[in-house]
């Protein structure tokens, strides 16, 4: 069950992966870190923020958005500066891609990321599109 997480971790988050993620991101994180989501592409879970408030928050975030990133990074095809934000539970991801122009900034784009082909796909123009279950 998502719950808030303070925007603390969101800026720790930002400075560890020197990205910043995209505003309509952040406002949906902050009311509700990680949770479901759904595209036409299937069901997805969100990865949330690490939360270090207290020890149930960081053991129901553990699986956070550095962390997920982290791993994702080990396969050959994964884009070098994407941010994995939600997983199918079958090896594809959500992602966020910086900017041409900005490449420390992230897109509000969300993008599929098949770990198969390697190919990426835009799959809505904000998290806001993203339907929650």
């Amino acid at each position: 069950m998502p719950f808030p997480v303070d925007i603390k971790y969101i800026l720790e988050t930002e400075q560890e992966l020197e990205f910043v993620f995209p505003e309509s991101f952040k406002s949906k994180m902050i009311k509700e870190n990680g949770g479901e989501l759904m595209t036409g592409d299937g069901d997805w879970q969100l990865f949330p923020f690490f939360d270090k408030s207290d020890n149930k928050r960081m053991s129901r975030t553990c699986n956070h958005i550095v962390l997920e990133t982290k791993q994702a990074r080990e396969w050959d095809n994964f884009p070098d500066n994407g941010i994995a934000i939600a997983s199918n539970g079958s090896g594809d991801n959500l992602v966020l891609l910086p900017f041409d122009n900005d490449n420390k900034k992230l897109k509000e784009e969300i993008y599929l990321w098949q770990h198969e082909t390697g190919d990426i796909q835009q799959v809505a123009r904000t998290i806001d599109e993203l339907t929650e279950e």
